[in-house]
């Protein structure tokens, strides 16, 4: 049945006064007060409606959804799967089979022997609307398999162990995690952290096998609220690695890995601003470190004196030291020049002798792949570009040769000499050349639609990779860029820093002067953008719709992080103590709360003409509430002075990423490039 008007949500007055300043929240009914379960009748029925508002919308472009999921299901290999790496005493790899939604893992016996079926997620998927694997980790000694499960979307994940010979499932059962989970105790205990009340790992828990779980061991415990707690293995296996930071600051403590109760030994006391991670081999430490450049160095220091840090490469301007990977004979460092990948081998006993590995393109994303051996002559690695499809390579230490082992099938066919990519520099309105990744066909039409995607947010880089959903606007003659924005590091830990806190505005503005600059460069014209982003990227989107509504033709936001200051205020909610590094604390700051208010996206809204809208967000999201989203558009509703579409979908069993699988989750892509090309006019 086709509705004829879009549901307007009841209005109840709210307000916060903070610094004397009063904010009113008409929408603030739409948190159910008993979240993480949400049973507020008045509330499930707003949700409800605007689902069927946004199905009756879309009904009209059901043909085109469909056409669009078909030819993107055309494009992956159903029946797929990796390539196998050697562990041990074995080869691993997963596979996917004709049709399934989710991947097996399988193993064999180096020297020889049948494949064993480790894990199965079709099984363990079935009968959910939902299913996420967590954690896997295989015991050293290859005889026991721990995994962990979110069958809801919340990212609460359940922990299990079986015998991998038998397939018996031991009655060790831990709920609740929300980490790794590491072999420790000659395989007789799993190190893992919980989520607590607030969704923060604040622990790191050690569990013995065949014990009740009442009785696991509290390794570390974070009192500060806004860090997070982690654990691994270093690359000997020696050490048990125990983390815990926030944004800006980390502190480190190794403990003996065959005896996990041994008092743990603290690298360095947390200075804040000052993040740093740790590897070993023998009685050195590693130290990847910003404390002397923000772009990272690599120090040394000895295991009996691990604070006392000695540099190995210094930090520079020109090469932002992202990490690095420890192996038995030399050791790999992986960052960044001008933005582009670059991974050098270099040696222990010859620190001058630095090997970079050459790559064929001049704009790429490579990576190191999964090497979990220590003794190896030879490193798996990834490798694409916005052209070219992701490749499987080995690279050959001592010859210094890469050789292709897998190169990504697209069985629908793709030719990569239909289609070119550039990268681009525009300046931004204060002068700073922001990079763009520019993919688009040869015969495209000059001043034809453009989609323009950004991030922009807590160092994370936007990598010029290789999509096949993305060919599904590119064969419709669109060109599709990638922002570069400052927020994210993609050119070195300054990027980062010039979009946060009191700079956070820049993030905004460069997405919109990347735009004004792409018109002015012939490839678009304005109402003729479609853009999109998704958490953070979803409160650039919300920024720049209020700020510059009439350039761009389609917005889709994903799980938007719209309700910056109220969530910024609430030390309540999961992620909000660890975010004030990032955003500020307007709590205590009066300066941020200005500064938070002027921008955030929801109490930005006005009453003006915006572009059509299409929003998602996750009913069980722990990251960007759902609430968030609903008021959002419950407010542009109110205000928005134009009749062009606003949509909300809400998945009712999903959390942050949507849908989970690998077709479920191409049918909501389908439906974001749907509304894109019914907006835009475009046909096919």
């Amino acid at each position: 049945m086709s509705l004829t008007t879009p549901p307007k949500a009841v209005k109840k007055p709210h307000s916060v006064t903070h610094h004397g300043i009063t904010v009113t929240d008409d929408y603030a009914w739409l948190r159910d007060p008993g979240y993480p379960e949400v049973k507020d009748g008045a509330i499930l029925a707003h949700l409800a409606a605007e689902n069927a508002w946004f199905e009756s919308r879309m009904a009209g472009q059901q043909d085109r959804i469909d056409a669009l999921f078909k030819e993107m299901r055309a494009r992956i290999k159903e029946a797929d799967k990796s390539v196998p790496q050697k562990d041990g005493d074995y080869l691993y790899w997963i596979e996917f089979e004709e049709g399934a939604e989710y991947k097996k893992w399988w193993r064999r016996p180096v020297a020889g022997g049948p494949d064993e079926l480790i894990l199965d997620e079709v099984a363990l998927a079935e009968g959910h609307d939902y299913f996420r694997l967590g954690a896997i980790a295989v015991s050293n000694d290859g005889k026991l398999l721990a995994w962990s499960v979110d069958d809801n979307g919340s990212e609460r994940f359940t922990a299990r162990i079986k015998v991998i010979a038998t397939g018996e499932v031991l009655p060790d059962e831990i709920p609740g995690t929300l980490s790794s989970l590491v072999w420790v105790g000659h395989d007789k205990g799993l190190v893992y952290s919980l989520a607590n009340e607030q969704w923060r790992t604040d622990n790191a828990r050690l569990h013995w096998l065949g014990q009740p779980i009442s009785s696991d061991v509290e390794l570390y415990h974070e009192d500060d609220e806004g860090f997070r707690v982690g654990a691994s293995l270093s690359a000997n296996e020696e050490w048990l690695i125990i983390g815990t930071s926030d944004h800006e600051t980390s502190e480190v403590r190794l403990v003996p890995a065959a005896d996990p109760l041994a008092v743990p030994l603290l690298v360095k006391p947390r200075q804040t601003g000052v993040e740093y991670d740790v590897d070993l081999t023998g009685e050195t430490l590693f130290v990847h470190a910003n404390d002397t450049h923000e772009n990272f160095r690599l120090a040394t220091a000895p295991l009996a004196d691990p604070g006392n840090w000695t540099t190995l490469i210094e930090g520079t301007d020109e090469f932002y030291l992202t990490g690095f990977d420890l192996f038995r004979d030399f050791y790999v460092t992986e960052g960044r020049v001008r933005g582009l990948d670059r991974i050098e081998v270099r040696y222990y006993d010859d620190p001058a002798r630095v090997e970079p590995i050459a790559f064929p393109e001049a704009s790429f994303l490579a990576g190191l792949g999964d090497n979990p051996e220590w003794a190896v002559s030879t490193l798996r690695l990834s490798y694409e570009s916005m052209v070219s499809p992701a490749s499987v390579l080995d690279y050959d230490v001592a010859a210094q040769t890469l050789t292709t082992l897998k190169v990504q099938e697209i069985p629908s066919g793709y030719d990569a000499s239909l289609y070119a990519t550039e990268r681009l520099e525009i300046a931004a309105r204060d002068g700073t050349k922001i990079p763009v990744s520019v993919v688009y066909r040869k015969d495209r039409a000059s001043g034809g639609p453009l989609h323009l995607y950004g991030y922009g947010a807590y160092g994370i880089s936007t990598d010029p990779g290789f999509s096949t959903t993305r060919l599904s606007l590119v064969d419709r003659g669109f060109a599709y860029a990638i922002a570069h924005i400052r927020g994210g590091d993609d050119l070195g830990r300054a990027w980062y820093k010039a979009g946060k806190l009191e700079r956070r505005t820049n993030t905004f503005n460069d997405f919109v002067d990347v735009a004004k600059g792409l018109i002015e460069c012939g490839f678009t014209q304005a109402g003729k953008i479609s853009i999109s982003g998704g958490s953070a990227g979803g409160e650039l989107m919300g920024a720049v719709i209020n700020s510059d509504p009439a350039l761009w033709g389609a917005v889709v936001a994903h799980v938007p992080f719209v309700d910056v200051l109220a969530t910024m205020l609430d030390p309540t909610l999961p992620l909000t103590p660890g975010e004030w590094p990032e955003w500020g604390n307007p709590i205590e700051d009066p300066a941020a709360f200005a500064l938070i208010r002027s921008y955030s996206p929801y109490d930005q809204v006005k009453a003006q003409a915006y572009p059509p809208l299409l929003v998602t967000a996750g009913l069980n999201d722990p990251r960007v509430t759902y609430w968030e989203p609903a008021k959002w558009v419950a407010r542009l509703r109110e205000l928005k002075t134009d009749d062009n579409e606003l949509l909300l979908k809400t998945n009712m069993g999903a959390g942050h990423g949507g849908k989970s699988g690998r077709f479920e989750s191409l049918k909501e892509t389908a439906e974001e490039f749907a509304f894109i090309l019914w907006q835009l006019g475009v046909e096919g």
